[in-house]
This record gives structure tokens, C-alpha cells and sequence, in this order.
């Protein structure tokens, strides 16, 4: 026990004792942000794992869906280029080209008469008066000398002096 006592009153032994207890604590210190930081990177790992394992689903789910976009483009594209095709053959079949003109002298007849005024009763008697032509060139006597003599019966002179009275008559 003398020993001990006199070794507990040297400074040397203090001073190594107090740095071994300073060393345990740097030691235990050390171990704990060891351990600590063991299981953030074991943490940030699985977090790592996860987050790829999604940006792989997010990838593969957004490759299908531009498949399938792509798909359905390409069969829009067959489409259209089918729509186009029928259509400029149908505008090739006879009688289409007088049916658009028929169409544009139409819409022309409508627009004089909403804006010419005295235009609209001179159209209608014409437009009467060709259609009674028409039906008595269809039937009857009109129809025999149109086949006999194809020039001599025409209706369309019959209706040029009526235009010329009624436009007189108006004005």
C-alpha cells in the first residue's frame, strides 16, 4: 500500500492518468461517431437502393408509355395518309369537278341576293322560268323536236329575252 500511495503522489502519475482518461474518452467518443456513421452510410444505402429501384420503375413506366404514344402516332400517321389518299380519289371521280363549281355559283347566287337589291325577284322568274322550260323540254312536244332537230329546240334562248323584259320592266 505504500507503493501505491506514493505512486498516487507523484504529478507524473496524475498527469498519465489524466491523459489516459482524456485518451478513453477520445477512444469511446470515436467509437460511438464510428458507429454512428456505420449506420447513416448503411442508411443512405437503402435509401440509394431505393430511390434507383424507383427511377427505374418511373423509367421503364415512361418507356411504355412513349411505346405505346409512338405506336398510336404511327397508326394515326397510316390513317391520315389513308384519308388522304381516298380523298384525292374521290375528288378524281367524274362529275366532282362540276359539283365544287355548282357549289361556289351557288354560294355566289346566295350572296347577290343578300346584297343586290333589285337582283333577287329577276333571279327568282328566271329560275322559274328555266325550271317550267326544263320540264315542258322533258315531256311533250319540246322533247320530240329537241330529238329531230338537237339545235332548233334548245331552252336557253327562251330564257334570255325574259331576263332582258323583266330587267326593262324593273328599271
Amino acid at each position: 500500500m505504500d507503493t501505491l500511495q506514493y505512486l498516487i503522489q507523484q504529478t507524473f502519475v496524475w498527469g498519465l492518468l489524466l491523459g489516459l482518461l482524456v485518451a478513453g474518452f477520445l477512444w469511446k467518443s470515436g467509437f460511438s461517431a464510428k458507429r454512428a456513421l456505420a449506420r447513416e452510410i448503411k442508411r443512405l444505402e437503402t435509401e440509394q437502393r431505393d430511390l434507383t429501384s424507383h427511377l427505374n420503375t418511373q423509367l421503364k413506366i415512361n418507356a411504355s408509355g412513349n411505346q405505346s404514344l409512338q405506336a398510336e402516332l404511327d397508326n394515326l400517321r397510316k390513317q391520315n395518309e389513308i384519308l388522304r389518299v381516298n380523298s384525292a380519289a374521290l375528288q378524281q371521280k367524274p362529275g366532282r369537278a362540276e359539283q365544287r363549281q355548282l357549289q361556289i355559283t351557288e354560294a355566289a347566287v346566295r350572296l347577290m341576293r343578300e346584297q343586290a337589291p333589285g337582283f333577287a325577284p329577276a333571279w327568282e322568274k328566271a329560275l322559274r322560268q328555266a325550271e317550267a322550260d326544263l320540264e315542258a323540254a322533258d315531256s311533250g312536244l319540246k322533247k320530240l323536236v329537241r330529238r329531230v332537230m338537237p339545235g332548233f329546240g334548245g331552252s336557253g334562248s327562251s330564257t334570255a329575252p325574259l331576263l332582258i323584259n323583266e330587267e326593262k320592266s324593273e328599271g
